[in-house]
């Protein structure tokens, strides 16, 4: 998977961390329990802010 934005070290991150409280603290997520990783814990509702806040995704094949 291909991450494309601003500048990794400062902007974007500050961005997916903003992003991904605010998908915690408002948006329904599927109730799973254990310890999960981003992805899984928030899916498409991350991806969706994050795409919203201008961070690109693209899933490219690898040869």
């Amino acid at each position: 998977t291909e991450v494309s934005g601003g500048d990794p070290g400062y902007g974007e991150t500050a961005k997916m961390l903003a992003e991904s409280a605010l998908c915690l603290a408002y948006d329904a997520l599927p109730e799973r329990a254990g310890q999960l990783t981003t992805a899984v814990a928030m899916g498409d509702a991350l991806l969706d802010r994050l795409q919203k806040a201008g961070i690109r995704f693209r899933v490219a094949a690898v040869r």
